[in-house]
């Protein structure tokens, strides 16, 4: 059986049998014809060791067949490059592809022979320093492959070849200490006992529930993990299966991490570091609301250029992905959980193409659920045992309240005089009955600014200001009649 086919624990569980290379997650599955991998792509022992300790990087190439793509995919992709840009030379074909120069040599050759490409000029050192254009035999050849689709960014990856990375990819059970998770967590005031609730459901990378009243961080509290430090992971810019191109790369939600190395590589056509058409980035974190709906979570297919989008999940791999306001979509919360429930305990999801085919995604996604609603009004028992960790995140106690609101102030440079704070709380919490909130200090801090702004009045806090910045802030249950 070969590697792509047999289960694959990854960085958790490493294979007892001996350190199997790098180049074994370019095979082929059972049912395509395997390439021997060549000696000089194949990584030492203790390179592998070293990256199921932190990441995995993704090998070169050495062969077509080690691509893992049709090389009529390849094909199409040089003639569609030339299509768009009038003329490349040879070696930017290659490195447009992320493909090493001698994967595409040949292929140049019998593109010349059979007369679609044609070499303008050359500087007398091969294909590689030839500036490469289209013949109007090969313009209209590109015609009709652009009848298939319009994609023409980096070669594809096969969808075996990125499930054996994602797999490799995750994270260890024991990843996550409370000394990480509190430096993660040091721009925030958040108490000990919060952080306590948070590790194991992090550290885990299960389903997390974090509930409670508006207002009081729930969002801030998740877009706080990615501060976590982790080590960058690889992702492809796009995916091939079953004959369909999937562009997984979304500069939204994939901070690119800059590798000099690479483009210098590429650049001067040397041994590349790692499969070019693979890009290291942070770990993804992304975040809906409530405007997603159920056709999100599947594949989106583009009529016009004919290539699919990935949904968010399958972007989200390796990563967080953030659902704000839970209840709150467009779809109800048993049918977005009901889409998941395989997938979160498999580790597997299953999207669809136009056509009718399906394809199986790893489902690697720490997945968090932020909602202000009740955990009963989302659902019964059996349907919140579906999410493995729940939080209730109280409100803020009056010290918390107080670190909050003073370094809100610091952070906007308005001065706070020593009590003010405290005086200010007395008045509108304890004897006024409002519940902190932790959002009110920013909110009541950015309404003084405005005041004291528009009054030209000096950048310091007074009782008089907060007292109409607070009023401003929060409406009151009166009689419209009065």
């Amino acid at each position: 059986m070969s590697a792509a086919a047999d289960p694959i624990d990854g960085i958790i569980n490493p294979d007892p049998d001996p350190l199997s290379t790098l180049a074994a997650i370019l095979q082929a599955p059972e049912s395509a014809p395997a390439a021997e991998p060549s000696p000089a792509a194949a990584p030492s022992d203790a390179d592998v060791r070293t990256n199921f300790a932190h990441n995995i990087t993704p090998p070169v190439p050495e062969t077509l067949e080690e691509t893992g793509i049709p090389p009529s995919v390849i094909e199409q992709l040089v003639l569609k490059y030339l299509y768009f840009r009038g003329e490349m030379l040879g070696r930017e074909i290659a490195a447009t592809l992320g493909l090493k120069f001698s994967l595409i040599d040949e292929l140049l050759e019998t593109l010349k022979r059979q007369h679609y490409v044609g070499v303008k000029k050359s500087l007398g050192m091969g294909n590689s320093s030839g500036v490469f254009q289209l013949t109007e035999t090969g313009r209209n050849l590109t015609r009709e492959y652009l009848e298939s689709n319009l994609y023409s960014g980096p070669a594809p990856v096969p969808l075996y070849q990125y499930t054996e990375v994602v797999k490799r990819q995750k994270l260890r059970e024991d990843w996550l200490n409370p000394a990480s998770l509190k430096e993660a967590f040091k721009h925030l005031v958040v108490e000990s006992d919060v952080l306590a609730q948070i590790g194991p459901a992090v550290n885990a990378s299960k389903s997390f529930l974090i509930y409670g009243q508006p207002g009081n961080g729930k969002t801030a509290l998740a877009e706080a993990l990615f501060h976590v430090d982790t080590d960058p992971i690889y992702l492809p810019y796009a995916i091939e299966c079953q004959g369909n191109i999937i562009q997984l790369y979304d500069p939204i939600y994939h901070q690119k991490i800059e590798d000099q190395e690479m483009e210098f590589s590429a650049a001067i056509s040397l041994q590349l570091p790692y499969d070019g058409r693979w890009f290291k980035c942070k770990r993804p974190f992304i975040i809906t609301g409530g405007e997603l709906t159920l056709e999100m979570l599947d594949l989106s297919y583009n009529k016009v250029s004919k290539v699919y989008d990935a949904p968010f999940q399958l972007k989200a791999n390796n990563g967080i992905y953030l659902l704000d306001d839970f209840g709150r979509q467009k779809c109800s919360p048993a049918e977005i959980l009901n889409r998941w429930i395989v997938p979160m305990e498999r580790h597997t999801d299953y999207l669809s193409f136009q056509a009718g085919g399906k394809m199986t995604v790893p489902f690697e996604a720490f997945i968090i659920f932020s909602t202000n609603l009740r955990p009963d009004q989302l659902g019964d028992e059996a349907f919140l045992r579906r999410i493995q960790y729940k939080m209730f995140l109280r409100s803020p106690r009056r010290e918390e309240f107080s670190l909050i609101f003073e370094r809100f102030a610091r952070s906007r440079e308005v001065l706070c005089p020593p009590g003010l704070v405290d005086t200010f709380s007395q008045k509108h919490y304890v004897e006024g009955g409002k519940r902190y909130r932790r959002c009110h200090p920013r909110d009541v801090i950015s309404h003084a600014i405005d005041i004291i702004h528009f009054e030209k009045l000096p950048m310091a806090l007074t009782e008089d200001v907060l007292d109409r910045a607070f009023f401003s802030c929060f409406t009151e249950s009166v009689d419209v009649d009065d």
